[in-house]
């Protein structure tokens, strides 16, 4: 199969390294190559993280500039910064939380008007999703990496189902968790359909 590169960018605490592994474990389990490398920030929580995954034929680990097929943002400034090695064909789903970084917060600089900046680049494939409140609709906010998977399975860009994000799901995450992270997994894709109808 063609290769199908995907970033997932996002800061600590937000399950961005989890995510990657969900979709992995899922391409894996479906025996398609998948290779996968993860950056992370200074700080654990709070630093800018990125994970990188290329699923069929490849075997390096990085996406090469401007070859990203899909990029999962997490957090909405550090979605705009990934923005740099996307192509004009990317399909981007991004979360509107937005974290303030210390540096911000200390007065040093200045968040920028994501929207602006988004109207300016004039994305064709790009979708902005509240996984906040669907997460805490799934009665977990910690839920919020499955609603982002849940979006990225319904651009029908991943070589994986529903089904197969359940299993890596009760492989990798304890029991008591699977009941909000599968509900999660669905209001993520239910959200992106309904958006994506609407721009249609």
């Amino acid at each position: 199969m063609n290769t199908i590169n995907v970033t997932i960018v996002g800061v600590g605490g937000q399950g961005v390294v989890s995510a990657g592994m969900i979709i992995g474990t899922a391409t894996t389990k479906r025996n398609i190559n998948t290779v996968m490398s993860e950056i992370h920030g200074m700080a654990q929580r709070g630093g800018i993280v990125s994970v990188d995954l290329r699923i069929g034929n490849a075997y390096g680990p990085i996406v090469p500039q401007g070859k990203i097929d899909l990029l999962i943002g997490f957090e909405a400034l550090e979605t705009i910064r990934a923005l740099g090695k996307a192509g004009k064909n990317t399909t981007v789903i991004m979360n509107t939380e937005k974290i303030i970084p210390i540096t911000v917060s200390f007065g040093e600089g200045k968040y920028p008007d994501v929207e602006s900046v988004i109207k300016d680049l004039a994305i064709k494939n790009f979708i902005g999703i509240d996984a906040v409140s669907l997460a805490k609709e799934a009665g977990n906010y910690q839920s919020i990496n499955m609603v982002m998977i849940g979006a990225a399975i319904a651009t029908n860009i991943l070589p994986v189902d529903e089904e197969d994000i359940e299993n890596a799901i009760k492989s990798i995450f304890p029991a008591f968790t699977w009941e909000s992270n599968m509900k999660a997994l669905r209001l993520g894709m239910d959200q992106y359909r309904i958006i994506r109808e609407a721009y249609r």
